[in-house]
């Protein structure tokens, strides 16, 4: 009797697999442990370890005498990424219903803080392209600072980019690293003078009106001026929606906990797919994650010296600049991190609520960052394969994305907010 299959997948082991199964580890470590986004870095952790098994039956198989046979990682992937991007479009439904508004509708001048804090995007775009990235590689890199999973995941995959695995691990890392990583980003161009700086909080009346039809119009404004966006932003609008009507209190309930729990859940090993030791250990995946941490560390240095440019045109109704750092998607932590911040400097400071407001509007502002890329892109080849190849792995076309992504994230969120300003008078009016 021939028992040579008892250890025919131990033999099989590469180095590069051993490689996965150690970063496997750490990532569940880090979920475990440290608490590090644990509903995503475990799932993914363990899946990166399923799918680098040799021979192993959660990915697609090619077996003698049987023929082909499914892997349940691999069809996941195959249908609820890759065909239809369905797995992180509908975790926008929970995103949604978890999200307040009030904060950012009593105070729409936050709204612009949310479109400087993505300029990180591009900056990072041009810096992977110099660095000899593809264009659509870049751009998928870039869009990690939008400090948003399901964007970078839903971007990446959009423009099959080929470190997929990479941009997603990297996206989720360091939104759980938030708390490390902004308050060295923020100190860099901050005083002390300026992260003591107080900030009245005075909630101008939000009606209930304006919460129904905010988003409703965001969908519309963004849909028209990025059409690409519509995917990303409708549906984290649908689930605003569904939160503030006021008549589905329990589907509300279920798409913020229910359905987000177990979209994350399948998200996480659903990505894992992407993990494979011969598409993810490489000197590139280093690179990414470098990329990565410049794209966080830029977005939050320019919003805030954004804020400060705005504090010049506005000396009687200052803003702090940290509350520009929270511009950045990381919902909640960010917001939390300007808090800190603020009471370091002065026991007495609170910025919470301010940074909210940013917080969330960055969340709108990252789901149009990436349909401005998309749209971007879906101009381009407009003229073909040819075309495409021709002009887009260049220096030239990430200096437009650059010019074209900021006008359009500023265009996008200076129409809502001026929606939002128009509202407000019109209900003061009324009263």
């Amino acid at each position: 009797m021939d028992f040579a299959f008892l250890w025919e997948g131990l033999l099989a082991i590469t180095w590069q697999q051993l490689v996965m199964y150690v970063i496997g580890g750490l990532l569940i470590y880090l979920a475990i442990e440290k608490g590090f986004e644990p509903a995503l870095l475990m799932p993914m952790g363990f899946g990166a370890i399923l799918v680098n098994l040799p021979l192993s039956g959660v990915i697609n198989q090619l077996s003698a005498g049987v023929g082909e046979v499914p892997g349940i990682i691999q069809w996941l992937f195959e249908t609820g990424i890759e065909a239809s991007e369905a797995l992180p479009i509908l975790l926008f439904i929970g995103i949604g219903a978890m999200i307040d508004f009030g904060p950012l509708l009593a105070n729409p001048k936050l709204f612009l803080c949310g479109a400087a804090a993505q300029a990180g995007i591009f900056l990072t775009i041009i810096i992977a392209v110099l660095l000899g990235f593809d264009i659509k590689d870049a751009a998928s890199i870039g869009i990690i600072g939008a400090a948003d999973g399901p964007t970078s995941l839903l971007v990446s995959q959009t423009l099959k980019s080929n470190y997929v695995g990479a941009i997603a691990v990297a996206a989720y890392s360091y939104m759980a690293l938030v708390p490390i990583i902004q308050p060295f980003a923020i100190k860099l161009v901050t005083t002390q003078k300026d992260r003591a700086m107080w900030m009245p909080y005075k909630p101008a009346g939000v009606t209930r009106r304006m919460r129904i039809l905010f988003p409703i119009l965001v969908s519309v404004i963004a849909g028209l001026v990025a059409p690409a966006s519509v995917a990303l932003v409708g549906f984290l609008m649908f689930g605003n929606l569904i939160r503030e009507c006021g008549v589905l209190t329990t589907l509300s309930h279920t798409a913020q906990n229910e359905l987000a729990n177990l979209i994350t859940l399948l998200l996480g090993i659903t990505i894992s797919f992407s993990m494979k030791a011969d598409q993810f250990v490489q000197w590139q995946t280093l690179m990414i994650m470098g990329l990565g941490l410049v794209a966080f560390v830029l977005d939050s240095v320019v919003g805030v010296l954004f804020v400060k440019v705005m504090n010049l045109f506005t000396p009687g109704n200052k803003i702090n600049p940290m509350v520009g750092a929270a511009g950045i998607s990381a919902f909640p932590m960010s917001s939390r991190v300007i808090e800190k911040l603020g009471q370091e400097a002065d026991s007495q400071n609170h910025l919470l609520m301010h940074a909210i407001a940013a917080n969330v509007s960055g969340q709108i502002a990252s789901v149009v960052a990436g349909g401005v890329g998309l749209q971007y892109f879906a101009i381009m080849v407009e003229g073909g394969t040819a075309m495409l190849s021709e002009k887009m792995a260049n220096l030239n076309q990430a200096l437009e994305m650059l010019g074209q992504g900021i006008l359009g994230i500023f265009v996008v969120l200076g129409l809502i907010a001026l929606m939002v300003v128009a509202m407000q008078k019109f209900d003061n009016r009324k009263k």
